[in-house]
């Protein structure tokens, strides 16, 4: 038996920051790492563009993770333990208790505290049902990712990628610097759902066709793809049959969207939130179930790691304070939107103490020339220019706690 303040399950950026937001508490942890090395997803991202915002500087995914890991390792009050898969948490009497198998061997953590730092997973094939055969070829991209660049092996010559997510627009770079030919991106809806910069970077730049409100219906091959048939969409997002046509390929990436590994808490039967389809937490990042902490990934896809490991830290804190009994509490006020944006995180936010809490959210579609508006009490405390706002990235607000008053809503206004 382990026994610590906060146990942290999870060892990528998420799970990392938040050791380090633990050590500055004063408090010990422990982190579970399913893998063998910590870092998680960032290990096979080889790609830059990581860090700007924590490191001011630009590095990729394995130089990011390693700068954390060295925090890490320079805490005195952190351990963790590789290849170690948590199965399940329980309740006790002096906090949680999280099992895990490690190399056949059962570890045991006690702790007042647990945090999820999990991340997420990519939807499958079956999730958006492609009508056709199971043949070889089709890959999500996130696993493209890890057999071209951890592993060293081709996935095919000629791509069809499903999806505008970031990781499908790098992949579609990737592919072409290692010789295949990508010839299009399919996305369902009228507006990509990556960053800007990926678009342009890895998109446009390369001469890639990205089209917008179309999508694959259905797929042949016996044992390996040998194309797919794609077809604009209607309004209603419905295959247009009449204007379907065939491309010739042998691989199809899918990048479709994410979802949070949130299983290992489902018992605990916490707020959940359907539009994240996550849990929802406080300014805190503590859930419904008072010391279970939620950040990162797990709790909303961010589209930058350094939004991942600005929660992480702060949950860390959190979950420190919390451990040692110096966490305060207070009457939470309820963060509510208007039909722009599609949720906040947090939900909640306590009426006392000072300093500033940060929110972040994602709005439905793209706007251009908008105000982002925080309105409390019936004045308006917080007011930003936005010149574009797009659904593909995150948008976030610092708040001034001592302007909120019983009430907390956010609205976009819309100038064209």
């Amino acid at each position: 038996m382990i026994k610590t303040d906060v146990v942290i399950i999870g060892g990528g950026p998420c799970g990392l920051a938040a050791a380090c937001g633990v050590e500055k508490s004063g408090a010990k942890c422990v982190i579970l790492e399913r893998d063998e090395r910590l870092g998680g997803i960032l290990n096979q991202c080889i790609h830059n563009g990581f860090g700007l915002h924590v490191f001011n500087e630009e590095l990729t995914g394995p130089e990011y993770a390693h700068r954390w890991i060295d925090k890490v390792n320079e805490c005195k009050n952190v351990k963790y333990y590789l290849n170690s898969f948590v199965y399940m948490i329980e309740c006790t009497p002096n906090g949680y208790l999280v099992s895990a198998y490690n190399d056949e061997d059962l570890i045991e953590v006690e702790a007042k505290a647990v945090i999820l730092a999990l991340g997420c997973r990519e939807k499958p094939a079956g999730s958006v049902q492609l009508l056709g055969t199971r043949p070889s070829g089709i890959f999500t991209a996130g696993c493209a990712q890890k057999l071209i660049n951890i592993e060293g092996k081709s996935v095919g010559k000629r791509v069809v990628i499903l999806g505008s997510g970031d990781i499908g627009l790098i992949m579609a770079r990737r592919l072409t610097c290692e010789g295949a030919t990508v010839l299009g991106i399919y996305e369902i809806m009228p507006q990509s759902g990556g960053l800007a910069r990926n678009i342009t970077q890895c998109v446009k730049d390369f001469n890639i066709p990205l089209n917008l409100s179309t999508t694959v219906t259905r797929v042949e091959g016996d044992k390996r793809l040998t194309g797919v048939y794609v077809a604009p969409v209607d309004q209603k997002l419905q295959p247009v049959a009449e204007l379907e046509k065939f491309i010739p390929c042998d691989t199809l990436l899918l990048s479709v969207g994410l979802l949070p590994e949130i299983e290992i808490a489902n018992d605990f039967q916490l707020e959940f939130n359907p539009t994240t389809n996550s849990y929802c937490v406080d300014e805190y990042f503590q859930t419904s179930k008072t010391g279970l902490f939620c950040a990162g990934n797990v709790l909303h896809v961010n589209d930058l790691v350094d939004n991942v490991s600005r929660e992480g830290q702060h949950a860390g804190e959190c979950a420190g304070l919390y451990a040692l009994g110096k966490l305060p509490t207070a009457e939470k006020v309820e963060i509510t939107f208007d039909d722009h944006i599609k949720y906040t995180a947090p939900k909640y936010i306590y009426k006392t103490g000072a300093g500033e809490v940060q929110v972040s959210f994602r709005v439905n579609k793209n706007y251009r020339r908008t105000i982002i508006r925080a309105i409390s009490g019936g004045v308006e405390i917080s007011r930003r220019p936005a010149p574009v706002v797009t659904a593909g990235e995150m948008q976030t607000v610092t708040i001034d706690k001592s302007k909120i008053q019983e009430d907390l809503h956010f609205e976009i206004q819309v100038l064209e």
